[in-house]
């Protein structure tokens, strides 16, 4: 089977990838530009900047895919007690809270850093 030869989309499971032939969503070879990258460290910083003075929790470099990422965000913002949302990887969460979801990151397994000031 050639390069030419391979699927691109399947009506049963949408995009697939050229490389591994897999869906796109549960691709993770380096063809994928949304598979997971990084150094394996999950780093919580908190940003104001372009929020018109509100404060925001991020969490970026979560391996996992856009399903399970909503979803762990979800999980995270019921912990915190407060809103937010999941876009391009990142998961904000309205509010200081890089205390609490620090700890809660690493009882779940995740190397966690602090990032920023």
């Amino acid at each position: 089977m050639s390069g030419r030869d391979r699927i691109v989309y399947s009506s049963s499971h949408g995009r697939m990838c050229p490389r591994c032939a897999k869906p796109v969503a549960q691709c993770r070879c380096t063809a994928n530009p949304r598979a997971a990258r990084g150094d394996g460290v999950v780093r919580v910083r908190r940003e104001v900047k372009g929020r018109n003075g509100k404060t925001v929790t991020t969490v970026s470099g979560v391996g996992l895919s856009d399903d399970a990422l909503r979803e762990l965000g979800s999980e995270l913002k019921r912990r915190c007690g407060s809103g937010g949302s999941v876009k391009d990887g990142v998961i904000e969460i309205q509010g200081d809270h890089r205390d609490l979801l620090v700890a809660e990151l690493e009882a779940r397994g995740y190397t966690v850093k602090r990032a920023g000031g």
